[in-house]
């Protein structure tokens, strides 16, 4: 699983489609909704009112849409159309408007110095080239802004993997292939603090801070 992962996202930005984004979406709303909510909080605390926000990557957008439910401007840019779809219909039933759209981390669909935070939640790992997508980041921010990714850290222990899935409260088939997806492919497709510190080196972000919680990495980059 490490290496089909790894192999896969040499060639390409590893995308989730069909039946599998289906199933995403349903197991999202159940187990990820109040993990979302905190993440929307968070960065309430971290930008002005009716700042514009964009999200990377944001699957079945429930992230996107907490964050517009609190009156941000919100764009959504997402690799799978399938999830763009998911998206705006889950837009649509909370009654909220997200500019969802198609499109690769690598070359953002959005002008330079357009966003004031830029968020990524649990995706960062499936990109084909994490420095260039980075530098993208870097370009449609505001000076000022800030981009936060948050993403499993590949030095996750089995005990904070068990205290993750005993938060979701999952049962069942959903609890057991979560748990195995954690243990397995997601955990060794995950980067450390250091790969992130030598991206970051990579690109224009100068000023950064990274912390763990849990199985997670945050990493909070600032330009200037």
């Amino acid at each position: 699983m490490n290496r089909m992962m790894k192999n896969m996202r040499k060639k390409k930005d590893v995308g989730i489609y069909g039946r599998t984004a289906k199933w995403y979406d349903k197991n999202s709303r159940r187990s990820r909704m109040t993990q979302m909510q905190e993440y929307a909080y968070e960065i309430n605390t971290l930008v002005e009112a009716g700042a514009r926000i964009l999200e990377v990557a944001p699957g079945p957008g429930y992230l996107s849409i907490e964050l517009a439910k609190m009156g941000f401007d919100v764009t959504g840019v997402e690799l799978s159309l399938d999830f763009v779809n998911i998206e705006k219909n889950n837009a649509k039933e909370a009654n909220v408007s997200v500019d969802f759209k198609e499109g690769n981390a690598s070359n953002l669909p959005c002008g330079d110095n357009t966003f004031d935070f830029i968020v990524c939640s649990a995706a960062f790992k499936n990109f084909k080239d994490p420095v260039t997508a980075l530098s993208e980041m870097y370009r449609v921010l505001k000076p000022g802004g800030m981009a936060l990714i948050i993403d499993m850290n590949f030095n996750a222990t089995s005990e904070d993997i068990e205290k993750e899935i005993r938060k979701t409260e999952m049962k069942g088939f959903d609890k057991y292939f979560v748990k195995f997806a954690f243990k397995t492919f997601l955990k060794k497709g995950a980067y450390t603090k250091g790969n992130f510190e030598m991206f970051i080196n990579d690109t224009d972000f100068k000023n950064y801070t990274i912390k763990q919680d849990g199985i997670s990495l945050f990493v909070y980059l600032y330009k200037k």
